[in-house]
C-alpha cells in the first residue's frame, strides 16, 4: 500500500513539476511572438473558458475516483464500469451543451461588453472545442484513478501540455502575419489539440484496465441503480465545486478589501498597485509552485482512502492517513524554510523585485499549511465528507477578511498584514479539517515526527543562511541560490536521518531505488 501510495505521489508530482516547466517556457515564447497586446487579446476568453469548465465537470473527477474505487474495492468491476459509462453520459451532454454555448455566444458575449476587447472574438471561438474535450478527459481521469493508477494521468498531462505548447506557438507564428487577433485565436487553438491529445493516452490506458480480479473474487451483492449513481455524483461533486469556487472568490476579496485598506494605512495609490501585486502576484503563486507535492498527495490519497473505507478497514485508513500526513511534513517543512531564508534572492531571480522579500517571507509559512490543507481535504473527500472542507474553508475565510481589514491598516505591517491574514486563512482551514480527520480516523498529528521535521529545517535554515551570505559576492547570485538550495535539502536528508525520521522502510517505500533499501 505505502510504496504504491508514495509511487502514484512521485510520478504525479514529476507530471507537475514538467508540465510548470513546460507551461513557464511557452509563456516566454508566446510573450515574444504575441507582445504584450497579444497576450492581452488571448488572455481576455480565458475567464469564460474555465468559468464553463467549472459548470460543466467541476467536482465530478473526484467523485467519480470516489465511487470507482469504492466499487473496486468489493471486487464489484460491473458496478465500476456502470459508474464510468453514468458519469461519461452525464459529462457528455454538459460539456457539449457548454461548448456551444461557448462557441454560440462569442458574439453576444462581445456585443454585450461582457467581454470588453472585439478583437478577442477567434479566442472565444478557438477554446470551445476545448470546453468538451476537457470535460471528457477529466471523466477518463477520475474512473482510471480510482483504480489508483496515476500513471496515466500523469503521461496525458505531460503530453497534453506539450501539443498546447507546439500549437499555440506554431499557430501564434503562423497566423501573425494576418493581424493579432487572428495569431491571439490561433495561439488558443491548442487548448483543444492538446485536450484531444490527452484523451487518446487515456483512452489507451482505458482499454487496458482490468475487467476483473486477479484474485477471482466476484461481487454479489446489492447494484446500485442508474439513478442512485447519478445523485451520489451530483451529490459529491457540488461541494467539490463549491470548494474550487472558494478560491476566485477569496481572490476576488482581497481584492476588494486589501488596495482600500493600503489606503487607509497611508499608502500613495501607486504604491497600493505595487504591494497588491507583490503578494497576489509574486508571493502567492511561489507558494503554490511549493505545494506541487502535496498537491499530489491529495489527488493519490483520494482513492486509496475510498478504497479501504469501502471495505470499512479502519486500520488501512488510519495507516493511509497517517502515510499521507507524513509525506505532507517532509514536502513542506524544509520548503517553508528555504523559502523563507532564501526569499531575497529568490524574488530578485524571478521576477527582479527584491521589495516583493517581506510578503514572500511572511507567506512562506503558508507553505506548510497549504499542504495540510490540501491533504486533508483529500483524505475527507475519501472519507465521502467532500462538504466538511468547503465549510471550514468558508469558515476560515471569515477569519481571513476579518484579519485583512485590520492588519492591513496598520502603517508598520502594511501588505505583511495581508500576508499573515492569508497564512491564517488557510492555517485555520487545515486545523479544522484535521480535527475532522481525529474525529473519523484517530489520527491528529505525529508531533514526535513533526518536531524532527521542525528541528532539522531549522538546523538546515541556519546553515544555509550563513552559506548564502558567505558566498554573497563571491558568486553570481544564481549559483549562490542553487548551490544553497540544494546543499539545504541535502543538510534536511542528512538530519532527519540523523534524527531517525527518515528510515530503512521511506527508502525501501521509494519506487524505483526502494530495491536498494531492502
Amino acid at each position: 500500500m505505502a510504496s504504491g501510495f508514495i509511487k502514484g505521489t512521485l510520478i504525479l508530482t514529476i507530471a507537475g513539476f514538467v508540465v510548470k516547466a513546460i507551461g513557464s517556457i511557452n509563456w516566454i515564447l508566446l510573450s515574444r511572438i504575441l507582445g504584450g497586446e497579444g497576450i492581452g487579446i488571448y488572455q481576455m476568453a480565458f475567464p469564460i473558458y474555465l468559468l464553463l469548465l467549472q459548470v460543466s465537470s467541476a467536482g465530478v473527477p473526484i467523485a467519480i475516483s470516489i465511487l470507482t474505487a469504492e466499487r473496486l474495492a468489493l471486487s464489484d468491476y460491473t458496478g465500476a464500469k456502470r459508474v464510468f459509462t453514468i458519469s461519461f453520459i452525464m459529462l457528455t451532454i454538459t460539456g457539449l451543451i457548454a461548448s456551444l454555448a461557448m462557441y454560440v455566444g462569442a458574439d453576444w458575449l462581445i456585443s454585450s461588453g461582457i467581454i470588453a476587447e472585439p478583437r478577442a472574438y477567434y479566442s472565444i471561438i478557438a477554446l470551445a472545442p476545448a470546453v468538451f474535450f476537457v470535460t471528457w478527459i477529466s471523466c477518463f481521469r477520475g474512473y482510471i484513478q480510482g483504480y489508483e493508477m496515476m500513471t496515466p494521468t500523469a503521461i496525458s498531462q505531460i503530453v497534453e501540455q506539450l501539443l498546447r505548447v507546439v500549437v499555440m506557438l506554431g499557430a501564434a507564428s503562423i497566423l501573425l502575419p494576418y493581424g493579432l487577433p487572428e495569431a491571439a485565436g490561433g495561439a488558443s487553438l491548442g487548448a483543444g489539440i492538446g485536450a484531444f491529445g490527452a484523451f487518446l493516452v487515456l483512452l489507451y490506458y482505458y482499454y487496458k484496465l482490468p475487467r476483473s480480479s486477479s484474485s477471482g473474487e466476484s461481487y454479489d451483492g446489492p447494484r446500485e441503480s442508474g439513478k442512485e449513481i447519478l445523485t451520489r455524483l451530483v451529490w459529491l461533486a457540488l461541494p467539490i465545486s463549491l470548494a474550487s469556487i472558494m478560491l476566485p472568490l477569496t481572490a476576488n476579496l482581497d481584492l476588494l478589501i486589501v488596495p482600500r485598506r493600503l489606503l487607509d494605512a497611508g499608502f500613495a495609490m501607486n504604491e497600493v498597485t505595487e504591494l497588491f501585486g507583490y503578494l497576489t502576484g509574486m508571493a502567492v503563486p511561489l507558494i503554490n509552485l511549493a505545494t506541487i507535492i502535496t498537491a499530489a498527495i491529495a489527488t493519490s490519497i483520494v482513492p486509496a482512502i475510498s478504497h479501504a473505507f469501502a471495505k470499512q478497514d479502519t486500520q488501512g485508513i488510519y495507516d493511509r492517513t497517517a502515510s499521507s500526513m507524513r509525506l505532507s511534513f517532509m514536502a513542506t517543512v524544509p520548503f517553508t524554510v528555504l523559502l523563507y531564508v532564501l526569499a531575497a534572492p529568490t524574488v530578485t531571480l524571478i521576477y527582479n523585485a527584491p521589495k516583493a522579500e517581506l510578503a514572500t517571507q511572511i507567506t512562506a509559512f503558508a507553505i506548510f499549511f497549504l499542504g495540510i490543507h490540501q491533504v486533508t481535504t483529500g483524505i475527507l473527500q475519501g472519507l465521502g465528507k467532500p462538504r466538511i472542507p468547503v465549510i471550514n474553508m468558508a469558515i476560515a475565510l471569515i477569519i481571513k477578511v476579518a484579519l485583512n481589514w485590520h492588519l492591513t491598516a496598520i502603517p508598520e505591517l502594511g501588505i505583511g498584514g495581508a500576508a499573515w491574514a492569508t497564512v491564517a486563512d488557510i492555517g485555520f482551514a487545515g486545523l479544522l479539517n484535521l480535527i475532522y480527520i481525529k474525529k473519523y480516523t484517530d489520527y491528529f498529528l505525529d508531533i514526535s515526527l513533526l518536531w524532527k521535521n521542525i528541528v532539522s529545517a531549522g538546523i538546515m535554515g541556519i546553515l544555509i543562511y550563513m552559506s548564502y551570505h558567505a558566498l554573497h559576492g563571491v558568486i553570481p547570485m544564481w549559483a549562490n541560490f542553487l548551490l544553497t538550495g540544494v546543499e539545504g535539502l541535502i543538510l534536511y536528508v542528512i538530519i532527519m536521518i540523523l534524527l531517525k525520521g527518515i528510515n530503512q522502510n521511506d527508502g525501501a517505500n521509494m519506487p524505483i531505488i526502494g530495491k536498494f533499501f531492502r
